[in-house]
């Protein structure tokens, strides 16, 4: 039996040119199963697939099961941990900005969205028909209540956030070298990657699919992480909220004068007789109403200096087509 490393007797072989990036948190149990689909994967794609695992904090034995199994991981692999948990959504950004590939893919560690959907994303890239590809839910197999949760979450999401995003919502997506360079390029904590992917533009497309059934174990995305990214995004993306509060105000200031009307020709025709009531409704209801107006003006005016701290590029140039049609 020779004694070389194991690294050393694998034949020599170009980099890969597709990366994959895995978010693992509370997999122990999916490990097997992960590691079998994504040496199918990696058979069907030419053996041209590297993978990028984010051990994202996870309180069980995730990381260390997949540090055993890495050297006989058909395909290269790179195991990075967060010294805490930070999210998933994080996680995927680690593992694009260590990605070595030209096009690059995200899945989930459970295994509900089929394995499959990266090869057709893969494709999808490669033949130019688009910079960033999703994966779009028709279907949940999810029990109900939380299939009824979910699409609540989605609908108030593309309601108040980005109406762009499919009606089930984005756990899946691939994306190519610029695309990803400049979704790396946005540097906001507390922000959205789903709203960013939106915001970034370029050319999109969308691969439907049904999601499994959870086989092992639950999941860890529950209400309080999916009130926490809906805020995170609603602030991060919409100044619907400060629009709100503004309108509000405006019509609540509008509306006093007319209601103060009514109670002027109540009061002169008799219709009200204790002394002060007039006087204390109208200045209730005018100077309610214009606070709220006067906070929706400093809300305008803090979301615009909001936004300049923020740094995101003025504007970004997908591609640029010379005079002979010659694509740069």
């Amino acid at each position: 039996m020779s004694t070389q490393p194991l690294d050393e007797r694998r034949t020599p072989m170009a980099a890969p040119s597709r990366s994959l990036v895995i978010p693992v948190y509370l997999n122990e149990d999916n490990i097997p199963s992960l590691l079998t689909a994504l040496t199918e994967m990696h058979r069907g794609l030419d053996h041209d697939l590297e993978v990028i695992f984010v051990i994202d904090g996870s309180p069980d034995a995730s990381g260390e099961v997949l540090v055993r199994a890495q050297a006989s991981m058909p395909f290269p692999a790179r195991i990075i941990f967060h010294s805490r948990n930070f999210g998933a959504f994080t996680a995927v950004r680690t593992g694009l900005e260590h990605a070595s590939g030209r096009t690059f893919a995200v899945m989930a560690a459970d295994l509900q969205e089929p394995p499959e959907l990266i090869a057709q994303f893969f494709a999808t890239l490669e033949a130019d028909e688009c910079d960033i590809v999703f994966g779009q839910r028709i279907k949940r197999n999810d029990a109900p209540v939380r299939d009824a949760l979910s699409r609540t979450f989605w609908w108030l999401y593309r309601k108040l956030v980005i109406s762009g995003v499919p009606r089930g919502g984005v756990d899946i997506f691939a994306c190519n070298h610029a695309a990803r360079e400049e979704l790396l390029a946005i540097e906001e904590p507390n922000s959205s990657l789903i709203a960013q992917l939106f915001w970034i533009g370029f050319r999109r497309s969308f691969v439907t699919y049904e999601r499994r059934p959870r086989e092992i174990g639950t999941s860890a995305w529950g209400i309080g992480r999916r009130l926490r990214y809906m805020m995170d995004s609603i602030f991060s993306f919409t100044d619907l909220p400060i629009i709100l509060v503004l309108w509000v105000g405006v019509i609540g200031v509008l509306g006093s004068f007319v209601f103060g009307i009514g109670i002027a020709v109540a009061r002169l025709t008799g219709y009200i007789t204790e002394p002060g009531y007039t006087t204390l409704v109208l200045l209730i209801t005018f100077f309610g109403s214009a606070i709220l107006a006067v906070q929706g003006i400093i809300g305008s005016y803090l979301w615009r200096t909001f936004e300049n701290t923020k740094r995101r590029p003025l504007r970004i140039v997908a591609r640029i087509v010379d005079g002979v049609g010659k694509e740069q």
